[in-house]
């Protein structure tokens, strides 16, 4: 009955949302009565709510809110603009997505997937503005980059995460996580929006690059180390936590790696580095921030929602449903990890589950590095409303729950099916 009933709230989530309820209304909305019907009592419902919001914000809300700062400074400096145009000039507009797929998978593997995805989105639209190629075009490489690596390369936390569950070594973990990656990232962010876009690419047209305009805006160098400072501090600070052993100075490097550390340094420094004048970066500061306040507002209900889910049990139910099968622990570990992901929206709740779950299967001969990728695969499954992946998706990009669904959850489904196919693959040559 439980199922039934996070089937029902989840159809009417898109009622609500059809008939045109703002998003953050209808989560909350929803959570309240799928809540009261999964048999929690009104406080209980309240409380739990109260902290699904506390919890989604305490993680996120500064780095949404630096990254908006950081990508409107950036954008009203013309760094972003310089980008596009040197981007464009060494992979030429036929080949700009694999330059947002490259940009996307060096920028992913240290970053959780949302502050990658704030630090991006401006260039995304930059590039769409310059080369007036659709916007989704260039959101998915984007976005399947991001997914990838969330899901297979470690030292993300998500995968990383995973392997100390399992004692699996991250040095094989991440090997095989390369050769997963960057097929099935071509795969959803190359050749997928190739497919789906495909009668709206004509709108493209030779860029006319003019040298006036260009030496108005700031140097490559200026550009590029302000646009990517954050990515290059918590890559320090990540290596620096893995490789030195001292303990006096590796809470240097857990700071830095902090995202929330690096993006303040990064809004700081572009300050500087692009010579912006205080009362103007604070400026578009406050415009950033305009921009990405639904947005916050949004994400904090779906944590509320899937909070819901997770304190009433469902998570539970999942466990006990999928217990019963009789398959191959690797497909088993990721069908587990799907089920809890399209149940409860987080996937590094649903990995981390997973992981508890199938964790005596790895003393079964299963390769425990396989194990930690197939829960990663699985963990991406169906992203849909009860992700707050899916929402950032949908307001950036400012989508219809259908082309949302058509564009983002068909790329999550994707990357999780070919990842699942490719650990099997693997497995067979071990």
């Amino acid at each position: 009955m439980s199922l039934l009933t996070v089937l029902f709230g989840l159809l009417l989530l898109l009622v609500l949302i059809i008939k045109k309820v703002s998003p953050m209304l209808a989560l909350l909305i929803v959570s309240v009565i799928t809540g009261l019907l999964l048999g929690m009592s009104p406080g209980k419902v309240m409380t739990t709510i109260s902290a699904g919001i506390g919890n989604t914000l305490g993680s996120m809300v500064m780095v949404l809110a630096l990254g908006a700062m950081l990508g409107k400074l950036i954008e009203e400096s013309g760094s972003s603009k310089k980008i596009v145009f040197i981007l464009i000039r060494l992979f030429g507009i036929r080949n700009i997505q694999w330059a947002i797929l490259l940009t996307g998978l060096l920028v992913g593997i240290p970053l959780f997937y949302n502050a990658g995805f704030v630090v991006l989105v401006p260039l995304i639209f930059a590039i769409a503005s310059t080369t007036r190629l659709p916007l989704l075009y260039l959101a998915l490489p984007m976005a399947a980059a991001l997914s990838v690596t969330h899901g297979f390369l470690p030292p993300h936390p998500g995968p990383l995460a995973i392997a100390s569950i399992f004692k699996a070594d991250v040095g094989i973990i991440l090997i095989y996580g390369l050769i997963l990656t960057f097929p099935i990232a071509i795969a959803g962010g190359i050749i997928l929006p190739r497919i789906i876009l495909k009668n709206n690419l004509s709108a493209a047209s030779p860029v006319e690059f003019l040298p006036e305009e260009e030496k108005l805006l700031p140097s490559g160098f200026r550009s590029f180390i302000t646009a990517l400072l954050p990515v290059f501090l918590i890559i320090a600070g990540t290596a620096g936590t893995f490789f030195i052993r001292s303990e006096a100075i590796k809470p240097l490097f857990v700071f830095i790696a902090d995202p929330t550390i690096a993006l303040l340094a990064g809004v700081l420094l572009s300050i500087i580095i692009l010579k912006i004048p205080i009362a103007r970066a604070m400026d578009y500061s406050a415009e950033g921030l305009k921009g990405v306040a639904m947005i916050i507002l949004i994400i904090a209900a779906g944590g509320a929602f899937k909070q819901v889910l997770i304190d009433s049990g469902v998570g539970d139910t999942v466990k006990e449903f999928s217990s019963v099968f009789d398959l191959s622990p690797l497909f088993l570990a990721w069908l587990i990890a799907a089920l809890i992901r399209v149940t409860l929206g987080s996937a590094t709740v649903a990995g981390l589950t997973a992981a508890g779950i199938v964790l005596p299967l790895a003393a079964n001969g299963v390769s425990a590095e396989l194990m930690v990728l197939s829960i990663g695969a699985g963990s991406l499954m169906f992203s849909h409303v009860n992700d707050t992946g899916f929402w950032m998706f949908k307001e950036y990009f400012n989508l219809s729950l259908k082309q949302t669904f058509g564009t983002w959850t068909v790329m999550e489904s994707l990357v999780s099916v070919l990842g699942l196919l490719g650990v099997l693959l693997i497995n067979q040559f071990l």
